[in-house]
């Protein structure tokens, strides 16, 4: 039989002698990063073919914001291209060359601060 993970209101706080304990003082918040606008966003593209058996992959990186705003962006950037990719640990990868197309998306969608890194 399987154990049900069960989310703890009180942070895993189960005691305490002190008679002015706020239990809310000490529970940490797993809130995300709130999403910066486009102008605010200091983008990175460039060309990786690190650890990819010599396969190039487009990465934007510098992204900051909640994951599915990032989500949300590496789908339109992934249907722009017309490719595949993924979106992990902050950064896009799409599969392929497509950094001029990528930068031009962006700069038109509002993104002024982002640049082409690496050769």
């Amino acid at each position: 039989m399987s154990k049900k993970k069960r989310k703890s209101t009180s942070g895993g706080i189960v005691f305490s002698t002190n008679p002015d304990f706020n239990p809310d003082d000490y529970i940490e918040n797993d809130n995300e990063p709130e999403t910066l606008s486009s102008e605010k966003q200091n983008l990175r593209i460039s060309l990786d073919r690190k650890n990819r058996k010599g396969k190039s992959v487009t990465l934007i990186t510098g992204f900051v914001g909640n994951d599915s705003d990032l989500q949300e962006l590496g789908k339109k950037l992934k249907g722009i291209c017309g490719a595949g990719g993924s979106v992990k640990n902050g950064e896009i990868l799409v599969q392929g060359d497509f950094r001029d197309r990528i930068l031009d998306f962006l700069l038109k969608e509002g993104y002024t601060k982002t640049k082409k890194s690496g050769g």
